[in-house]
């Protein structure tokens, strides 16, 4: 029997709005914890980072810290994605996850002993491949082990928070303890209270403090032991060996969907030097911005999308799809408006911001990238969560082989514009096969009207900004931007509001404004 074919094709609307709501205020609460440390990230970026820190000395913290989330995507073992999946088959109706957080810890303890010790074997040769350019990078090696260590058991604190319907706190530890952490490092590196080494080390310490902070967080809900449950496990051998083989299917798919986000680092780091690396990696930090909604957005739609398809219940994952996906296109790309429309100011206010203002082709070009993932990138967790599941490794080869060609011939071509190209290509194709997938294996149709009204809105600002710059006198750059933003981003969201792109977003400001209102009255 086809796994959809017991689904209710009615939908249960009133289910579905609540649903939404949930959704739309946990998220709004994290978006808005996100942003915070977005500012926290800005203040060390452009003022501290750049002011003190040469491109090679940023490149090597940002090759350290690419390398051991490569390591975590790895030794984790799927873990991350196994906690969102399997939570609801572990959770009873006394909130009890029967052992399930003990195998969470287990299982990455375990994936990370074997991935350090093929990393400790893998010396000499990335050694060799990284020496000629980067010997700084080579020099600091095995650093990245305990960075991976911390790295990892932050995330998997956060995403057992996650499940639980937690989200904010793990957020406020991830984006203001972490980067607050990382700003009074880089501030005591610049003023030589710290050596190169004590800088690195402390690197580590900060994801120390960050891991440490979520555990304590967690066994402060009250449902979170380090027991296992050895009855439950026998008494539940299907689920088990499910959740083994889940798991070891997941080792397999992020070998090459974990490669795919770092390898431009890797590719300019070996093949152009830390130096470049470091310009690109504030390219990055600026385009990044796109797709801080999403982490927020899918951090408490995740666990719902993976309760519906246990459900088995169709129509909710259909309108969860589409109506999280919406949401993040116009979200995201009214940020990336934002960010465009004030490029030149971003560059003309940066420290040495001639030397990163080379790097403007790729902010525009990893910008539209980061659109992409968080419009496509829910549309993947379905196909994971489903039983479809063997699908998602197949685009994740399709992925990792795309970008490692690309990179390797478009780098030495176009340097640091070709890595961004070769980003945005893989992608492209990517999130067209997975779109494809889901609308095949799954039946399911992402896009709707709403999608083509918000792609056409976003291409009218950016072509009203186009022929802005290029008719109009520019008499000052922070008039100029001030004001091209005002007219055109404020337009676009009151064509926003009016045009209902997003009937959730307009709910949640209403209910904000009214809120407002009363205590002004009070």
């Amino acid at each position: 029997m086809p796994y959809w074919s017991n689904w209710s094709y009615q939908a249960n609307w009133t289910n579905n709005i609540s649903l939404m709501g949930i959704i739309a205020r946990q998220s709004i609460k994290g978006t808005i914890v996100t942003y915070l440390g977005v500012a926290v990230g800005f203040v060390t970026t452009f003022f501290v980072l750049t002011r003190f820190l040469t491109a090679e000395e940023i490149g090597l913290a940002r090759v350290l810290i690419d390398a051991a989330t490569l390591f975590v995507s790895l030794a984790q073992l799927g873990t991350s994605s196994s906690i969102i999946r399997f939570y609801p088959y572990f959770r009873d109706k006394e909130h009890k996850d029967n052992g399930f957080f003990f195998w969470t810890l287990v299982v990455p303890l375990v994936g990370f002993v074997v991935f350090a010790l093929i990393y400790w074997a893998c010396h000499v040769p990335l050694s060799q491949w990284f020496g000629e350019k980067s010997p700084e990078f080579v020099d600091y090696y095995y650093f990245v082990l305990p960075l991976a260590f911390f790295l990892l058991y932050q995330t998997i604190f956060e995403t057992n928070a996650n499940v639980r319907m937690r989200i904010v706190v793990p957020r406020a530890v991830r984006e203001l303890v972490t980067r607050v952490g990382l700003l009074a490092v880089y501030l005591l590196y610049a003023f030589q209270v710290l050596t190169m080494d004590g800088f690195v080390v402390a690197l580590c310490g900060v994801y120390a403090l960050a891991a440490l902070c979520n555990i304590v967080y967690l066994f402060s809900m009250g449902d979170v032991s380090l027991r296992p449950d050895w009855t439950f496990m026998r008494t539940h051998k299907p689920l088990v060996r499910q959740y083994l083989f889940y798991t070891g299917f997941l080792i397999i798919s992020a070998l090459a969907s974990a490669l795919a986000p770092t390898l431009s680092s890797f590719f300019i780091t070996a093949k152009m030097g830390l130096n470049f690396t470091g310009i690109y990696a504030i390219a990055t930090y600026i385009a990044v911005m796109v797709s801080i909604p999403y982490r927020s957005v899918t951090a408490i739609a995740a666990p719902q999308l993976a309760a519906s398809i246990k459900e088995q219940n169709r129509p909710e994952t259909a309108h969860l799809m589409q109506q999280v996906s919406q949401n993040l296109l116009l979200v995201g790309g009214l940020i990336f408006c934002l960010i465009w429309l004030n490029i030149d100011l971003i560059f003309h206010i940066l420290p040495n911001g001639d030397t990163y203002a080379t790097a403007r082709m790729v902010v525009l070009i990893l910008g539209i990238t980061q659109m992409l993932t968080a419009t496509f990138s829910f549309c993947l967790s379905a196909i994971s969560y489903s039983r479809y599941y063997v699908f998602s490794l197949i685009l994740s080869f399709i992925l990792t082989i795309s970008a490692i060609a690309l990179n390797n011939y478009l780098i030495p071509h176009y340097g640091m514009n070709g890595a961004a190209v070769s980003t945005l290509l893989s992608n492209v194709l990517y999130f067209a096969l997975a779109t494809l997938t889901v609308r095949v294996a799954l039946r399911i149709q992402i896009f709707s009207r709403q999608h083509l009204k918000t792609l056409l809105l976003l291409g009218g600002i950016l072509l009203l900004n186009y022929l802005w710059q290029h008719y109009l006198p520019t008499f000052n750059i922070w008039l100029s931007s001030i004001v091209r933003t005002l007219v055109l981003v404020g337009a676009g969201c009151a064509a926003a509001w009016f045009g209902q792109l997003s009937p959730e977003i307009n709910e949640q400001v209403r209910n904000f404004m009214q809120q407002a209102l009363r205590k002004i009255q009070k």
